[in-house]
């Protein structure tokens, strides 16, 4: 007798046999499985909160401290924009442990090898990381510049700041901050998905946006003045400056001249070069 005969055998009258639903892989379910994933670890809520934090507070004492500088002058003018996006700087560094912690805590723990189990075309796991990391970095760009806008409200009149949303240079700014997070947050994913170690990722990003940029711009020699303008962060950075310090910056290099868009979209060609890289050494390497 066969198993499936004695199965049926076995089988009394009015018993219900249980049954397995097995759906099938598609894109929404893997950006599912991973929105999931991401909001299940408590480093990420750990992680976005200090950025919308650090947004707020670094944009607060820029405001106290320019009132205080004042002396009893009258007001100095200056935009909202200024101050809402003084925090950039820690922000960046704050979406990007979470961009290199998305990736390679999976490896640390061994999870990789289950996600890639549930969804062997391992190209959309990545994609769908890549996704729902811009999302969340997005979101708590705009928390954070939101905040900022509040926390600082009783220095405007002081500091005689203003938002002017009919400038489009202040739209472009307000739009670029979370545009430009969204990329190093995307380019530290990259550099996690390649080195698969969360101490060498981490190092290799802060290095490169600490360290590395900053050389590039300092040492006055004219390799160094030639590609600085191209590294990610360099060029990314201009879409969050205003027209007087481009040109001021532009004044004292003689380099390439980047507009703010350009800059942005040199930086995605790196994002775009380091996650094609990681993609085929996902294809290629054992999990």
């Amino acid at each position: 007798m066969s198993a499936a005969t004695m199965a049926t055998a076995d089988r009394t009258p009015g018993t219900r046999v249980p049954t397995t639903i097995v759906h099938r892989v598609s894109v929404p379910r893997v950006i599912s499985s991973e929105w999931i994933k991401l909001r299940s670890l408590r480093s990420t809520w750990w992680t976005l909160a200090l950025t919308v934090v650090v947004m707020a507070g670094i944009s607060t004492l820029v405001a106290w401290g320019s009132s205080q500088g004042l002396d009893g002058e009258g007001p100095a003018t200056m935009s909202v924009v200024t101050l809402i996006t003084a925090g950039r700087g820690m922000a960046e560094l704050t979406v990007a442990v979470l961009g290199v912690l998305l990736i390679t805590g999976e490896y640390t723990t061994g999870q990789i090898r289950s996600s890639f189990a549930a969804v062997p075309a391992r190209l959309s796991v990545l994609g769908a990381k890549a996704l729902v990391l811009g999302a969340v970095v997005a979101v708590a760009s705009v928390v954070g510049m939101g905040l900022a806008y509040l926390t600082t409200m009783p220095w405007h009149d002081r500091l005689d700041a203003t938002l002017d949303l009919g400038d489009g240079e202040t739209v472009r700014i307000l739009t670029g901050l979370p545009l430009y997070l969204i990329g190093v947050a995307l380019l530290a994913l990259a550099i996690g998905a390649l080195l698969r170690r969360t101490a060498g990722a981490m190092a290799s990003v802060l290095g490169l946006l600490l360290v590395v940029e900053t050389v590039f711009a300092l040492v006055p020699l004219r390799f160094f003045e030639l590609v600085s303008p191209f590294l990610p962060a360099t060029a990314g950075q201009r879409l969050l400056m205003d027209a007087d310090t481009m040109a001021l910056l532009d004044a004292t290099r003689d380099a390439a001249h980047l507009t703010p868009w350009q800059g942005y979209g040199v930086m995605l060609a790196w994002v775009a070069v380091l996650g094609a890289a990681a993609a085929v050494l996902l294809r290629r390497r054992d999990a």
